[in-house]
C-alpha cells in the first residue's frame, strides 16, 4: 500500500508528494514555497535523513516511520498561524484513535476503552506545545516553519513526525513507538487517517477564528494538567503547577508564589524531572 490522502482532503483540493526516503519534509516543503508552490500539499516519507526538531535538534527517523509536512500559503498573521500547532496535534489524536484500536494505548480523558490484550491502558496525550505522549514517552513531535514569499505573503510548514515502528534510545526523555505499542498500523494507514483529521481540526479551526474550540479540545487530552511541572525558558527554570493554555495557547502555571505566569515558548517537564531539576 502506498500513500495516499483521503476522500476529503482530495475534495477540499489538497495534493500529495510521496518519498521513499527524503532529507527533510518540511525543508522540502519550504523548497516548494520559494519556487512558487500554491499550497496545499502534503509532502510524506518514511524515511528522513536529516529532518529538524524544535530549536535546531537534529531529527532523523527509522524506515517505516512517519514523516509528514503540509505546506499552506497565504496572508497569515503569524502569531494566529503559530496556533496550527495545536490543530496539528489534535489531528494526530484523532488519527490515531481511528487506526488503534488494537493497541495498548487509548486516546482519552481517562485513558479507558483500551482493547484487546486486556492490560492496562496507556493514555496518549497531548504534551505543550509540539508533542504527543504514550505512557508518558513521546511518541511523536510537530514543527511549524515559516517562510515570507516574494508577494509578501506567507508560507506555513507543520511537520509532524510519528515512531511508528521504531523510536530514537539516544535522547534525554522516555520514546516509544506504535509498534512497541502493539499497534497493528503501518505509516501510510496513519497518515490516510491523519490527512482525513486535519480537515475536520482545520475546519474548527477556521483561520484562528475557532481556536476556543480547538482549546478547549486540546487541554481535554493535555499531558500534565494540574500537576508539577518545570519549565526552562531561556535558560532559567521555572516551576509550579499545570494549569491551563490561555487563549493565544500560551501555556499557564500558578508559580510557588501563587502568582500566575505566562509562557510562550518553552520547555515542559512533567513528573520526576520537574520534582528534579530539568537541569
Amino acid at each position: 500500500m502506498g500513500f495516499s490522502l483521503s476522500p476529503l482532503a482530495q475534495q477540499n483540493g489538497f495534493r500529495l508528494e510521496a518519498f521513499e526516503s527524503i532529507g527533510s519534509t518540511n525543508a522540502e516543503a519550504l523548497e516548494r514555497a520559494q519556487a512558487g508552490d500554491p499550497g496545499k500539499l502534503w509532502i510524506v516519507s518514511k524515511k528522513q535523513e536529516s529532518g529538524r526538531g524544535r530549536r535546531g535538534r537534529a531529527w532523523a527517523t527509522s524506515h517505516g516511520n512517519l514523516a509528514a509536512s503540509l505546506l499552506l500559503t497565504g496572508n497569515f498573521e503569524l502569531k494566529t498561524a503559530a496556533t496550527l500547532g495545536f490543530v496539528a496535534g489534535l489531528s494526530l489524536a484523532d488519527a490515531l484513535d481511528a487506526v488503534g484500536p488494537a493497541a495498548k494505548f487509548a486516546v482519552g480523558l481517562d485513558g479507558a476503552g483500551s482493547a484487546g490484550s486486556g492490560k492496562s491502558a496507556l493514555r496518549v496525550e497531548l504534551k505543550w506545545p509540539n508533542d504527543l505522549l504514550a505512557g508518558g514517552a513521546k511518541l511523536a513531535g510537530i514543527l511549524l516553519e515559516s517562510t515570507q514569499l516574494p508577494d509578501n505573503r506567507f508560507a506555513i510548514v507543520i511537520g509532524i513526525g510519528v515512531n511508528v515502528v521504531a523510536y530514537p534510545d539516544d535522547v534525554p526523555y522516555p520514546a516509544t513507538s506504535l509498534m512497541r505499542l502493539g499497534a497493528d498500523c503501518d505509516a501510510e494507514t496513519l497518515f490516510l487517517a491523519l490527512s482525513d483529521a486535519w480537515e475536520e481540526n482545520s475546519r474548527i479551526w477556521s483561520e484562528g477564528r475557532g481556536l476556543a474550540a480547538i482549546r478547549k479540545r486540546w487541554l481535554a487530552r493535555a499531558a500534565g494538567l494540574g500537576s508539577e511541572v518545570a519549565v526552562r525558558v531561556d535558560g532559567n527554570i521555572l516551576r509550579g503547577i499545570f494549569e491551563t493554555i490561555d487563549e493565544d495557547c500560551r501555556f499557564v502555571i500558578r508559580d510557588n508564589d501563587g502568582e500566575r505566569v505566562k509562557i510562550a515558548a518553552g520547555d515542559v517537564h512533567f513528573g520526576a524531572v520537574a520534582s528534579a531539576s530539568a537541569e
